[in-house]
C-alpha cells in the first residue's frame, strides 16, 4: 500500500499540525535562527528594500517580514508572555532588518525504518535573503562569527568551512561529515543563505537584472501591506510538490484505520493538484492578538460548487454550546444550510478530481470519517439533523470526543448510529435525559430535549453535567465571538505549550514549572475564488515557526 511509505503515528503519540510539519512553516526556521543574535549597533539606512525584487520569479514558496524587530516585539506583548517572562527582551538592534526566503524546489528521500514502514523526507532547496541595512564589514563579521557558529553547532565539530572571494562578494561554504552543504554569500548589506547554491545563483542573477523577480507577482502584490508583520505565497507548483506531505499528515490526523489512511494519502495529492491554484498568507497585529489570514484560490469550477453547496445557515442559535464544559481542548461549530448536500458535494467533487478507482474507494470509505464519533452511516445521519453540528475534543489526540446535533428525525437518526449501541435495550435515565451505552461503556448516545450527544461515554456525561450546572462555555467571555460568527466553520481551542516555548526562545522564564494556556479562534469562509481561513491567537503562525528552533 502507498501508506507503507510513511511512518505511522502510534496512539498517544503527539503529532504536529500540517503547517508545523510542512516546509511552508519550517523554512522560516532559518529566518530567525540566523538573525536573532545579529545585534548591529552602528548606523543603518532606514529606507526599505522591496525584497520581492531580490527573489526569482520561479520561486514556488516565498515568505517575507519587513521589520524583524517589530515582528518579534509583537510576540512579547500578549498577557501570557508578560506573565511568564522574567524580563522584556530588547529587539532594538534588529530594527528595520528585512528577511525573505524563496523555495525553488524540493528533494525527496525515503529512509527505511522497518520492512513495512519508512519515513518520507522533504528537503527544500531554499535561499534566505537578509537585508541588514548595515555596513558591509559588519555584515561580513556576522557571517564569519554568529552565522558560522550556528552552522557549526548544527553540523557538528567535524564540519569544515571554506571562504573565498567571488565576484563582488565573499562566499562561505560549510560541509558536514555526511557531505551536506550550506552556503552564504555576503554582498554589501545583503546576506544570501541557503542549502542550494543554484538557488543563491538565481537570486544573484535577479539582482544583476539577468532574470525576472517576483516584483510583478499579482498574488504578492495583493498581499503586500506596510502593516503586515509577515506575508507569504505558495504557488500551484509548490502545492504540487508538497501535496504528498499534506496527504500523509491529513491521513494520520483523520483516522487510525490503515486502509483509510492509505486511501487519503493517495487521493489528497491528486485533489490538491487538481483544485488548488495558490495560497497567500498574511500576518497582522490586532487588539485580540496576531491574525493569520490564509486565502486559498481554487479552480473556477471547484469554487463555484463549494460556494453554492456549503452555504451557511443564518438561523443557527448556537444553543448546543450550553453542553460544552469550559475546559475543552478544542470545539468546532459547523453551520451548514444543508449538511447532507454539503457532504455529497464534497464527496463528488473530490471523487471527480481523482482517478476512477480512487473515486469509488473514497465513496466506499466515506463513512469511516465519522466513525470516531459513533456514526456508521454518514448520509442517513446528516439527513436527520439540523444545520448546526458541534464537535468537541477533551484531549489532544481526539480519543475523548463528542458530537452534538439537533434531532430532525429521531428514528432515522438512531439507525445511522454504530451497532455497538443497542437501542432495543432499555436506556439509562438521567433525569430528563436518556442514554444508551455500548457494552464496554466507551461509546454513548444521549438524547435530551431535541439534542443528541454522541461519542466517548465519559465525555458525553461530562457535557450533560455542564448543561445542568450552568458552568459551561456560554458563561465565558470568549463565547460571544463564537456565537456571533457567521462563518461556515468556527473553532475555539486551547494551546497549553506555546506560551512557555515562545518565552524560552525569546527570553527567560520567571519560574521553571510555571505554565499558562492560551486560546485561539479560527474561522473558515467561502468566497468567489475559493475560501479564506482566519486564525487569531497570541503568537500566530510566526510563533509556531519560532518553536521549531532547537535548544
Amino acid at each position: 500500500m502507498l501508506f507503507q511509505n510513511v511512518k505511522i503515528r502510534k496512539k498517544g503519540e503527539k503529532h504536529n499540525s500540517i503547517f508545523q510539519n510542512s516546509v511552508f512553516v519550517k523554512l522560516y526556521f532559518y529566518f530567525f535562527v540566523i538573525t536573532f543574535s545579529f545585534a548591529l549597533s552602528a548606523c543603518r539606512t532606514t529606507q526599505k528594500t522591496d525584497m520581492r525584487t531580490l527573489a526569482p520569479s520561479d520561486a514556488i514558496i516565498y515568505l517575507e517580514t519587513n521589520d524583524l524587530a517589530e515582528t518579534l516585539q509583537t510576540l512579547t506583548e500578549s498577557q501570557a508572555f508578560q506573565e511568564l517572562a522574567a524580563d522584556q527582551p530588547d529587539f532594538s538592534a534588529l530594527k528595520n532588518m528585512q528577511l525573505a526566503v524563496a523555495i525553488t524546489g524540493f528533494e525527496t528521500s525515503e529512509k527505511k525504518i522497518t520492512e513495512e514502514n519508512s519515513i518520507l523526507n522533504f528537503k527544500p532547496q531554499f535561499v534566505t535573503v537578509a537585508e541588514t541595512h548595515a555596513w558591509s564589514w559588519q555584515t561580513l563579521s556576522f557571517a564569519e562569527n554568529q552565522l558560522n557558529d550556528f552552522v557549526m553547532k548544527n553540523y557538528g565539530v567535524d564540519a569544515k568551512l571554506e571562504r573565498r572571494d567571488k565576484a563582488d562578494g565573499k562566499l562561505f561554504t560549510w560541509t558536514a561529515s555526511d557531505e551536506r552543504k550550506t552556503f552564504a554569500y555576503v554582498q554589501n548589506s545583503l546576506i544570501y543563505f541557503g542549502n542550494d547554491w543554484s538557488a543563491i545563483e538565481k537570486c544573484l542573477a535577479v539582482k544583476k537584472g539577468e532574470a525576472e523577480s517576483l516584483e510583478k507577482n499579482d498574488a504578492l502584490t495583493r498581499a503586500y501591506s506596510e502593516n503586515n508583520l509577515a506575508f507569504g505565497y505558495l504557488s500551484s507548483a509548490g502545492i504540487a510538490q508538497i501535496a504528498n506531505l499534506v496527504g500523509v499528515s491529513l491521513a494520520v490526523d483523520t483516522t487510525e484505520e490503515s486502509d483509510a489512511r492509505s486511501l487519503i494519502a493517495r487521493i489528497m495529492p491528486q485533489i490538491l493538484q487538481n483544485t488548488t491554484e495558490e495560497i497567500v498568507w498574511t500576518a497582522n497585529k490586532t487588539e485580540r492578538g496576531i491574525e493569520d489570514n490564509f486565502s486559498v484560490s481554487l479552480t473556477m469550477e471547484t469554487s463555484s460548487v463549494i460556494k453554492e453547496t456549503l452555504a451557511t445557515s443564518f438561523d443557527s442559535q448556537t444553543n448546543s454550546a450550553e453542553f460544552l464544559p469550559s475546559d475543552f481542548f478544542t470545539t468546532t461549530r459547523y453551520n451548514l444550510k444543508n449538511p447532507l448536500i454539503a457532504w455529497r458535494s464534497l464527496l463528488l467533487l473530490t471523487a471527480k478530481n481523482t482517478d476512477a478507482l480512487s473515486g469509488k474507494l473514497l465513496i466506499q470509505f466515506s463513512d469511516a470519517l465519522l466513525e470516531p464519533y459513533g456514526v456508521s452511516d454518514a448520509e442517513t445521519f446528516l439527513s436527520s439533523i439540523d444545520p448546526e453540528i458541534l464537535t468537541v475534543r477533551f484531549d489532544e489526540d481526539g480519543d475523548r470526543s463528542v458530537l452534538i446535533v439537533s434531532v430532525k428525525d429521531l428514528e432515522k437518526l438512531k439507525s445511522s448510529i454504530s451497532k455497538e449501541i443497542n437501542f432495543n435495550a432499555p436506556s439509562e435515565k438521567r433525569e430528563n435525559a436518556e442514554v444508551w451505552f455500548s457494552e464496554n461503556k466507551q461509546l454513548a448516545a444521549l438524547f435530551i430535549e431535541n439534542k443528541l450527544l454522541l461519542g466517548d461515554g465519559e465525555s458525553v456525561l461530562k457535557c450533560l453535567q455542564a448543561k445542568r450546572s450552568g458552568q459551561n462555555f456560554t458563561k465565558t467571555p470568549k463565547f460571544q465571538r463564537f456565537a456571533e460568527s457567521q462563518a461556515v466553520a468556527v473553532t475555539f481551542g486551547r494551546d497549553a505549550d506555546s506560551a512557555t516555548k515562545i518565552v524560552e526562545v525569546l527570553g527567560k522564564k520567571k519560574g521553571e514549572n510555571k505554565k499558562l494556556a492560551t486560546f485561539y479562534s479560527t474561522e473558515t469562509r467561502f468566497t468567489e475564488k475559493g475560501f479564506e481561513r482566519k486564525t487569531v491567537s497570541d503568537f500566530g503562525l510566526i510563533g509556531t515557526i519560532l518553536q521549531q528552533i532547537p535548544e
